[in-house]
């Protein structure tokens, strides 16, 4: 007999299975010699109230033994080399999975990349630490994977409207992923894990007929009558075909090229903000209610705040337990923070973006000349003060979190994950005003509501600018295709449409179907 069971356990229980199997067997009467199997289907905690409680959906097998077939079941990918061919530029996860899509649909996805393959670009991004060198092709956020592959790997996402998240997540696995992705609340790869799952993705699409180009950056769209046809690389050789745009909210290059090519751009809303850093210790003596932390058996407590300050929102952002900060730069003269857990969660650290939502009306008058542009020229000036307040290196300008809120300077900054170093800078003088203030009151408002959480044994580090797209590519709701330009298809969140790994996904699916759909 094969059943299924919603039950709800402390964690110890939960997290070891002969406890688990006891406790099943307990529960249903019968003995737990008869218990062949159990499968654990979904896993959520919850830590609202002092005890901290773990809700489970299981499968148990009763006198029969443990089925481990797939849990969704795998993805056969079909032959299509010779077929006709579409263009895919970006091998992040929407330009990845729009491949897979395309291949699935019977047509031959061409992948380029600007940057390099996910193993290769591990030197460059050290080399940002290491020697404060950034290669504006290869970097945290430019190569094979996008901005995912080493900066967190966080599978959790609130679009499910739009497509089908079992079927990313299946993918994934597929592809190598641990099953843990089918059934945690919040499923998380890692970023040690995640360079191996895109490269298996890869070797689908070519073993399949598909192409990949590394190092190959798009400089133009080839266009007719109002159609795209093609794409021209800086290396002049040219792609034909319709294109799925999916080059990642920090291809800045990409919207410069395409407001010169008269391809119509909208500005967009941002959210900017520090990264908050605190000893993971203290997260989970918070967030688990208990002074010993999280115990033996629960793994390192995340948070998620959100606040209304003076007209804006202010939340927090990818948040990491047991991760590291990470300079996410991605071309010289500039200073980007962001977060990323490996798949074990097991630095002395948590981080978190917090962050300020701005409108484009929000911006001085100076940036209006850049139009559609104008809140991209924000994030970049920004990001050069940022990295001339730190000297004009890679090792970012930080603050204790009270000091902050309290408008003080930091003289000393407690030990850090950050690997290219920090140094102490008044980030509550010169970040703009109307981010530092929203900030300090919503630290002050989150500490009152979780004792403990505002406190100097944290440090802000600046500056998080990367948060999504500044600009949005307009496309029609039922092709998907550019509103104004036939055949090209503005993909994931680089067009802002998207914000994560599985939305970006979901969105390239979206995209590889409409184009298939009207794809003569």
């Amino acid at each position: 007999m094969v059943e299924e069971l919603q039950i709800r356990v402390t964690p110890k229980v939960a997290y070891q299975h002969g406890e688990l199997v006891h406790f099943i067997a307990s529960e249903r009467h019968i003995s737990h010699l008869r218990i062949k199997g159990v499968r654990i289907l979904k896993r959520s905690i919850d830590a609202r109230k002092q005890r901290v409680m773990v809700n489970l959906k299981v499968r148990v097998y009763v006198d029969e033994p443990l089925n481990q077939d797939y849990l969704i079941p795998p993805i056969h990918y079909k032959k299509v080399k010779g077929h006709r061919q579409a263009i895919v530029v970006g091998a992040g996860p929407g330009g990845l999975f729009a491949a897979l899509r395309l291949i699935e649909l019977g047509i031959k996805p061409i992948v380029i990349e600007r940057g390099k393959n996910v193993v290769d670009r591990r030197v460059d991004i050290a080399k940002i630490s290491r020697e404060g060198v950034v290669d504006p092709n290869s970097n945290y956020c430019f190569g094979e994977g996008g901005a995912g592959a080493y900066s967190d790997g966080k599978l959790y996402t609130r679009s499910k409207k739009r497509g089908s998240v079992d079927r990313i997540l299946g993918i994934l696995h597929q592809h190598g992923a641990s099953e843990n992705i089918l059934i945690d609340a919040h499923p998380h790869i890692g970023s040690d894990k995640l360079p191996r799952v895109i490269q298996n993705i890869r070797q689908t699409i070519l073993d399949n007929g598909g192409e990949v180009h590394f190092s190959t950056l798009v400089t133009k769209l080839l266009l007719k009558d109002g159609e795209v046809t093609g794409v021209a690389c800086s290396d002049g050789t040219q792609y034909h075909g319709p294109v799925i745009l999916a080059t990642g909210h920090s291809a800045r290059d990409v919207y410069g090229m395409l407001q010169q090519q008269d391809v119509q751009l909208e500005a967009k809303g941002i959210a900017i903000g520090v990264r908050l850093e605190h000893p993971q210790h203290l997260i989970d003596q918070i967030q688990y209610h208990s002074k010993s932390g999280r115990g033996e058996f629960l793994p390192p407590a995340e948070y998620s705040f959100v606040t209304q300050v003076d007209g804006r929102g202010v939340y927090s952002f990818c948040m990491c337990p047991g991760g590291v900060v990470v300079p996410a730069a991605s071309a010289p003269g500039q200073l980007v923070v962001n977060g990323m857990s490996p798949s074990n969660r097991g630095t002395y650290w948590s981080n978190s973006g917090m962050v300020v939502e701005i409108h484009p009306e929000d911006l001085p008058e100076r940036f209006q000349a850049s139009k559609e542009l104008a809140m991209m020229a924000y994030q970049e000036e920004l990001e050069k003060i940022c990295y001339e307040q730190a000297k004009c290196s890679q090792v970012a300008g930080a603050q204790r979190m009270k000091d902050f809120v309290e408008g003080k300077p930091s003289k000393l900054i407690p030990p850090s994950s950050f690997p290219a170093g920090l140094q102490p800078s008044r980030l509550d003088m010169w970040l703009p005003e109307f981010i530092s203030n929203r900030l300090r009151k919503a630290f002050t408002i989150w500490g009152k509501a979780a004792k403990g959480f505002l406190t100097n044994e944290a440090i802000v580090i600046g500056v998080e600018t990367r948060t999504s797209s500044p600009v949005r590519i307009p496309r029609d709701k039922e092709t998907l295709s550019h509103i104004t330009v036939k055949g090209l298809y503005p993909c994931g969140e680089g067009a802002g449409y998207a914000g994560g790994i599985v939305s970006s996904a979901i969105d390239g699916e979206r995209c590889a179907e409409a184009l298939a759909a009207t794809y003569q």
